[in-house]
Formats: structure tokens, C-alpha cells, sequence
């Protein structure tokens, strides 16, 4: 039953999500400048995925077994059916349109290459054009970041592929988006099988994100993980922040390019995830945490996993030193701590889980930070203190108008 009550908090319809906050006036469009080519209700990302394929043509069909070989390619994602036409889509996506938000759904997934462990990009002609596709992208963006989306457990490829295309739709199509689908069995019963597989998924995506700044034109690496996806990014990026030899974190930093490094509702426990932090805060440009301190799918993983949840932290099961470091790194470094409190946030649900795409002003926030690399004070947050030193953000009452602020030309 615990089981269950977690993972049905993680799933729902994946619907178009409310317009965020900064776009539902209607006066700031983010589609104002995109092409005709991309004014469609397709809206193609990016995926890699680390799924043993039960078939491979003519449409890999993947399973939820774990493996080494990285499969890549393009997945064709449509918002709504055929009846709904790009204006409607517009209108629904510039306004706080009551009208029932259409449905986000995979057409189908374009395999093109796939790389065994310790096969290099050099020696596949496939690889090599699904990267030379990713840079003519990327050079056809006016965003030169890349995004990856690592999705929650409970989740399925359709599911997860939805999710990475609305997140590209509402930053008005600017950013090129690579959804990392590690093989969630999407079970509400199968959550510990969730926890293996996100643990066996880590070297093959940090050996993704490697590829990516080797192997493309993008300036910086960005990375929105969700939920229990934090436990596939905190190790990987503990990986990631090992220097080769003789390199020094200059030249790390270089060549990763990590930027804005952003875990929503991470289920991940606290200490390990404070204990990771330590390790790669270092070598990328931005951590933020945004935490709902009762989201009710994250009590009942602190009851399974034993332990409190980053998304959802106990302080008190912190010792000394790491109560020290969450001290020194919010207010010293570069790392972020926002919560997302439903007392503060108009309609949020109290045990709000899904409030990345669900809520229109947590959403409005992200993009504001990925869009336009924005710190917290630029994005409107209000700075705040626990009473043992650590320093949070919050959201103001007239939030609203401070992100619209932001956003107007």
C-alpha cells in the first residue's frame, strides 16, 4: 500500500501543463519569434537510453532491463490529435485558457544509433550522425545550451518523452532537449525494481553526458532531474567530477561545461544527496533543490528508503559536518535551496509532488532559469534564513508580476 500510494503520486495524464505564470497574461509570447517550420503540434527531443531493446526495427521496442549498450535517436512527440490546429495550441499555451489542455503523446521513436560499452563515436558512422543532428539543432537554436530531462520512477518511454517535449514547447521552442530514459518499469508495484535500475543506470549516463560535451557545439550541459531521476544524476555527476589525470578542475569545468543543475522533488536520501553535492558543487555552475516540505509522495519514500528525502528533508538526521556544509553551500556557493511552500503559491495542492509542470508559478521560475540563466533574486525569490543559518528562497505574494517583469522585451 505504501508502495502503491507513492508511485500513484508520480503518475497522471500527461497533459499539455498549465501555462507557466510568466506567459498566461498573453503579453509576453514565447513563441513570438519561432519560425514557421517549428508553428506545429510536433514537437520532436532527443532521447538516449540505456533499455535492453526487445526489437530494433523497424521501431525499437525497449524493455525495462538495464544494459550497457546506449541507444539514441529522435522521438516524434505530438501535443494533441489531429483536429487541434497550431493557433489553438498558441492561445492555450499564452494564456490561463480553462479549456481542457490536450493531450502530449509519442508518435514513435527514430533509433539511429546505438554504442556498446567501450565502443567509440569515431568508429560508428550512426553515432556520428545523431551527434552532427543534435549540433544542426543546436546551431539552428537561439538558445546554445542543451537540456537533458531525467524522469521520475513509475514512468514509461511515452511518458517520459511527453515530458521532455512540453518542457521544450513552453521555452518557446528554443531549447534543444535530450530526455535520458533509464528503464523505470512503470509499475505503481515495482518501485524497489525502479531503485536497482536507476543505480545500474549511472555509468551509462554519465558516459552520455561525456559524449554530449565531446562530441557537440553546445555551451553549456544543463540537467532537470525529477524525482527519483536524482538518483540516476547525484552519482553520476560524482563520476563526472573526477578529474582525469593531470587535468586540473579548470580544465574539467571546461570540458564538461555543466550549467544549471536542477532537482525537482528529488527522491534521493538526504544525506547522501548532501554527502554527493560535496563532491561535483565544484564543477558546475548552478545547484538548485526546489523542495516541498509535504509532498506526500516523498513522506511515504522516506518510510520505504528509511531515510528523509532531499525533496522533503529532515535536517535533524544531518550530523555536524553536513549541516555545516548545507550552511556554508547555500550561502556561500552556488547552490540553491527553493521552496516550494503551497501557503506561499496560489491553488499549489499542500502535497504537490508533480509541481515542476503542474504549478504555473514553480514552472514560470524554472524556465526563467534555464531560459535566461537567472539567479534567484533576478528571478524574484525572496531570500530567508533557518534558524540554523542555511539560506533558502521563497516565493513572494506578487510573484506574478516579478517573473512578468522578467520575461517583458
Amino acid at each position: 500500500m505504501l508502495l502503491a500510494g507513492l508511485l500513484c503520486a508520480c503518475q497522471s495524464p500527461v497533459r499539455l501543463m498549465p501555462t507557466p505564470v510568466s506567459f498566461s497574461s498573453g503579453e509576453v509570447d514565447p513563441f513570438e519569434k519561432v519560425g514557421m517550420q517549428l508553428r506545429t503540434t510536433e514537437v520532436p527531443v532527443f532521447y538516449a537510453t540505456n533499455r535492453a531493446a526487445l526489437v530494433e526495427h523497424p521501431e525499437p521496442v525497449l524493455t525495462i532491463v538495464p544494459a550497457d549498450t546506449l541507444r539514441m535517436g529522435v522521438a516524434h512527440v505530438r501535443i494533441g490529435d489531429e483536429t487541434l490546429d497550431w493557433d489553438t495550441l498558441h492561445r492555450l499555451s499564452t494564456s490561463a485558457d480553462p479549456d481542457e489542455r490536450p493531450i502530449v503523446e509519442l508518435d514513435s521513436l527514430e533509433q539511429m544509433a546505438k554504442l556498446r560499452a567501450g565502443e567509440q563515436v569515431q568508429d560508428s558512422p550512426e553515432a556520428q550522425a545523431f551527434f552532427s543532428r543534435v549540433n544542426q539543432a543546436l546551431t539552428a537554436s537561439a538558445n546554445s545550451e542543451l537540456l537533458i530531462y531525467l524522469h521520475g520512477s513509475n514512468n514509461t518511454v511515452p511518458r517520459g518523452s511527453a515530458q521532455a517535449a512540453q518542457f521544450r514547447h513552453f521555452t518557446g521552442r528554443r531549447m534543444v532537449v535530450l530526455v535520458f530514459m533509464w528503464p523505470s518499469a512503470g509499475s505503481i508495484l515495482r518501485y524497489l525494481t525502479d531503485v536497482n535500475n536507476a543505480q545500474a543506470s549511472v555509468e551509462p549516463f554519465a558516459r552520455m553526458v561525456e559524449l554530449l560535451a565531446q562530441n557537440t557545439a553546445a555551451s553549456k550541459i544543463d540537467v532537470l532531474a525529477y524525482s527519483a531521476g536524482a538518483q540516476v544524476l547525484s552519482p553520476a555527476l560524482v563520476r563526472l567530477a573526477k578529474p582525469r589525470a593531470g587535468e586540473s578542475p579548470g580544465q574539467l569545468q571546461k570540458r564538461l561545461r555543466l550549467g544549471q543543475i536542477y532537482f525537482a522533488a528529488p527522491d534521493i536520501d538526504t544525506r547522501r544527496f548532501i554527502d554527493e553535492l560535496g563532491a561535483y558543487l565544484g564543477v558546475v555552475e548552478r545547484v538548485s533543490v526546489a523542495a516541498n516540505l509535504n509532498d506526500s509522495a516523498l513522506r511515504i519514500a522516506a518510510i520505504v528508503g528509511r531515510a528523509s528525502r532531499a525533496g522533503r528533508p529532515d535536517v535533524g538526521e544531518l550530523n555536524e559536518e553536513q549541516t555545516q556544509f548545507l550552511v556554508d553551500g547555500s550561502s556561500k556557493l552556488r547552490f540553491d535551496l527553493i521552496r516550494v511552500d503551497p501557503k506561499d503559491i496560489p491553488n499549489l495542492p499542500e502535497n504537490s509532488h508533480a509541481f515542476w509542470y503542474d504549478d504555473p508559478w514553480v514552472s514560470g521560475d524554472m524556465l526563467a532559469q534555464f531560459v535566461l540563466n537567472a539567479p534567484p533574486t533576478r528571478r524574484g525569490l525572496d531570500e530567508q534564513r533557518t534558524s540554523g543559518g542555511a539560506r533558502y528562497w521563497r516565493f513572494p505574494s506578487d510573484f506574478n508580476d516579478r517573473i512578468y517583469r522578467l520575461f517583458r522585451p
